[in-house]
């Protein structure tokens, strides 16, 4: 099963996670994003779809959008080899997305459980957080606390890192 928008408000409300969302026009980069009125108590998060030099292990990176990510520095962290972007096709192949579709729930579509979640230690359990459902015409409103309870409910690996 391939979750779409709508399969995630689902999964969520059966979760009985507090959760909204804002359907907007689509978006395909953070400036675009920036340019819709979004919650000022929420974080918007920039999502990464990254690969290591030996294409032996993928990553999602979700940090908030202000975060420099310093590519080097993650990898130090996550104790890979170099770090860079995934291809179109490995996106499609792993998380069943197409680019510009980054989201921590295309996790959902990675049966193989092939992909880590990385995030920062730095983000609280309890920030709201701003992430679309798999689709860039829609943002979902959810805790990172909860986000990261769904992960690791669905056994995706998860890990925190200094940012």
């Amino acid at each position: 099963m391939s979750f779409d928008k709508n399969s995630i408000y689902a999964l969520l409300n059966n979760k009985h996670i507090h959760f909204k969302y804002t359907e907007h026009r689509p978006v395909y980069s953070m400036e675009e994003l920036d340019a819709l009125d979004m919650p000022a108590d929420a974080v918007i998060c920039k999502n990464l779809f990254l690969r290591n030099s030996n294409d032996k292990q993928h990553f999602l990176l979700t940090v908030p959008a202000a975060t420099p990510i310093d590519l080097k520095q993650l990898a130090t962290s996550l104790g890979s080899s170099r770090l860079s972007f995934a291809s179109a096709e490995r996106l499609e192949k792993y998380l069943g997305l197409q680019s510009g579709l980054v989201s921590p729930f295309g996790l959902l579509n990675d049966t193989s459980k092939s992909v880590i979640f990385v995030s920062s230690k730095n983000l609280p359990p309890s920030a709201i957080i701003g992430i679309h459902p798999n689709d860039n015409t829609a943002t979902v409103w959810l805790t990172f606390g909860d986000l990261l309870a769904l992960l690791s409910e669905l056994t995706v690996e998860v890990k925190l890192v200094e940012m």
